[in-house]
């Protein structure tokens, strides 16, 4: 998951979200004792994929031990290879009814884990030339190890089920390598979608809230994202010297002060929230020297699409201007990476019933502000109805904004929470074909 946001959206949360009540549908003793009995399996998968992480497109074992899984529970297919490592398994029902996708992502991140857990990630890989530790800091071990413990329930129950089920195993959710493609676009190009073409797609995200709450948006959910790229070129001079020269290190400072007034002061605040973020500046090698170049590389997001354009174009202009101004060049470059996400209305009000079952006494968070993290799963949700949602993982007694957030070193899983991940993964699945729509 692409985040920007962590702790002001759990305060958001918190302060403008409405607890829903508990459903008084009482939940099926027989799959929740089904549920009980994988638990100890997903946790097991949880830890050895959080011990062996892999980075975006290069989830060559952990595709092979979801693979092997899945063929082991009998799917009437298992697909592999597609976008590189992902995998797809088809589970169809004895009896018609709907085609329903669940989808978790598998790739870790380019984060060094600290000494602690037991199980915990010592591996490391070359990123972009560089030479870093890999970690599940985004929760990703989590996820594809609930939608496995999915399969197997669901897999158990094949006589009663009213549909077929598209179990799909995502690689790169926080995106492919440099020059690559991956992810849920490539998944779609490569034909996750085809024979069957699901009817709806549901997904979640584990998250820094109480372990086993769940927190769904109808509507625009989670923002869309760009990858910002400025080269500034400027004219190396001594030091003790910039009047002979062009400084592009003081044109980088004043571009980026400029990109957020761009966000402040020509975008509506209340209807097309953005955000722009430098996160990596790149110049210079010696302390009196002026460079030639300097690189700057950030994130762009955003909620409404409609803004989108003018987002993008008042970078370019603010970017190229300042340089110009100052005797410089920029070189800007946008990289999208996906949409925003957006919770069908329709959908949400179908499943709300199921996942305040679920929830229980924790309950179900409705009515949350969006987040300005993004994810790649939008674009499934252009292809088809989707519905995603957040799962609370937090240690037991951690208040609210002293845990660490998604893709910090010290992001914490209380896999208590994780048989609530399987368990909304296989209601809503039953509970939506069984509706027969």
């Amino acid at each position: 998951m692409q985040f920007i946001a962590g702790i002001g959206f759990i305060l958001g949360v918190l302060a403008l979200g409405s607890l829903a009540a508990t459903a008084q549908q009482p939940e099926p003793t027989d799959i929740r004792a089904k549920i009980a009995e994988v638990e100890d399996w997903v946790i097991g998968w949880r830890r050895d994929i959080h011990q062996n992480p892999e980075l975006g497109n290069r989830e060559f074992r952990t595709a092979r031990l979801v693979a092997d899984h899945l063929r082991a529970l009998e799917l009437d297919e298992v697909r592999t290879g597609i976008a590189h490592t992902g995998v797809i398994g088809v589970l169809k029902g004895a009896k018609p009814g709907p085609v329903v996708a669940l989808r978790a992502d598998m790739d870790a991140l380019p984060v060094t884990e600290p000494v602690g857990l037991p199980f915990r990630s010592t591996v490391r890989t070359n990123y972009n030339g560089v030479d870093v530790g890999v970690m599940h800091a985004c929760g990703h071990d989590a996820h594809t190890a609930i939608l496995m413990g999915a399969a197997e329930v669901l897999a158990s129950m094949r006589a009663e089920l009213e549909g077929t089920v598209l179990f799909i195993f995502q690689p790169a959710e926080e995106g492919p390598p440099r020059g690559e493609e991956g992810g849920a676009r490539l998944m779609l190009k490569e034909g996750a979608f085809k024979d069957p073409k699901p009817d709806v797609i549901f997904g979640l995200h584990v998250w820094p809230a109480p372990a086993g709450l769940i927190s769904l948006r109808s509507g625009p959910s989670m923002a869309g994202s760009d990858r910002l790229y400025i080269t500034i070129h400027g004219r190396q001079t001594h030091g003790a010297m910039p009047s002979r020269g062009v400084d592009p290190i003081t044109v980088a400072a004043d571009i980026i002060l400029g990109l957020q007034t761009l966000v402040t002061r020509q975008m509506d605040a209340a209807a097309s929230p953005a955000v722009i973020s430098i996160g990596k500046i790149t110049g210079g090698v010696r302390h009196n020297i002026i460079p030639d170049q300097v690189d700057l590389v950030g994130t762009i997001r955003h909620l409404d699409p409609a803004s989108h354009d003018k987002l993008i174009q008042g970078i370019k202009d603010t970017a190229t201007g300042i340089a110009k101004i100052s005797g410089a060049t920029a070189d800007v470059r946008i990289e999208t990476y996906a949409p925003p996400v957006y919770n069908d209305h329709a959908l949400a009000a179908q499943m709300t019933p199921t996942l305040e079952r679920v929830a229980g006494d924790v309950g179900l968070l409705t009515g949350t502000p969006p987040t300005m993290g993004a994810e790649d799963f939008a674009y499934f949700q252009r292809e088809v109805p989707g519905l995603y949602f957040h799962l609370g993982v937090n240690r037991d007694g951690v208040p609210i904004g002293a845990a660490a957030p998604n893709h910090s070193p010290n992001f914490f899983v209380n896999e208590d929470a994780l048989k609530v991940g399987v368990e909304a993964m296989v209601m809503m699945a039953l509970d939506y074909m069984a509706a027969g729509k």
